[in-house]
């Protein structure tokens, strides 16, 4: 019973511990223990005592506020080519799906990027076989449903007496499914990188990943879709 009255001690000393400090105490109890340092870690910083809605707000809402505001601008692209995309009916039909689709990946991306950090799976080699194949996964995840939405938008559009032709229905799936390769890959790779640094300053990155990812998609989205419709239409 004394080792693991001594245990209990040592976890209720590192639940004291001011938040985001490192403390001696993680690495003696790791190694005397053989607890993993990860375990140690929320052990410390969502421990009974901590506010966890509170820690969550605090470290994400400077980074929140600030994406919400990049996200905004990516109207303005739209606006100076919202002539055009009226005129485009599948486009105009496909642009809150697309928006939507792009910021669920975002956040399942996110996701599975802060659960193999703290895994320790993406520490030396970055591309390891495991992130390729998340990568490909999410990749034909994402073609497949933006192309079944495109063929839904142009169903609905011709439904509507909208005039297709083969040629303009082929630039409406190909300004699609680029959207979806550019952003999937530019999302996947930004969540990588931002996940490390972040893990590498002790920080939570399920905190943080997710608002980046998400207001990037939609910035991105609204602005690259702005770039297909000039140079396609």
């Amino acid at each position: 019973m004394k080792p693991v009255t001594t245990l209990a001690k040592y976890l209720g000393k590192l639940q004291e511990i001011r938040r985001r400090s490192y403390h001696p105490l993680v690495h003696k109890v790791h190694r005397r223990y053989g607890i993993s340092k990860k375990t140690l870690f929320y052990v410390k910083e969502y421990g009974p005592r901590a506010n966890v809605p509170k820690t969550i707000i605090k470290e994400s809402i400077k980074l929140l506020l600030l994406t919400s505001i990049i996200s905004s601008l990516g109207g303005l692209a739209l606006e100076h080519v919202k002539m055009l995309l009226v005129s485009v009916m599948p486009l105009l039909i496909l642009l809150p799906t697309l928006n939507d689709m792009i910021g669920d990946f975002g956040t399942i991306t996110a996701a599975c990027v802060s659960t193999m950090l703290h895994e320790g799976k993406l520490r030396g080699r970055v591309f390891t076989e495991e992130v390729k194949k998340l990568f490909v996964q999410i990749l034909l995840v994402a073609l497949l449903i933006s192309f079944a939405s495109a063929v839904v938008a142009l169903s609905i559009s011709l439904a509507r007496g909208f005039e297709l032709s083969p040629a303009f229905a082929l630039k409406i799936l190909l300004v699609v499914l680029l959207d979806v390769i550019i952003l999937v890959s530019v999302l996947f790779f930004t969540a990588i990188r931002a996940g490390i640094h972040f893990y590498k300053r002790r920080e939570d990155p399920n905190n943080l990943l997710i608002p980046i990812t998400t207001s990037l998609a939609d910035f991105s989205n609204m602005f690259l879709l702005a770039i297909l419709l000039l140079l396609f239409f």
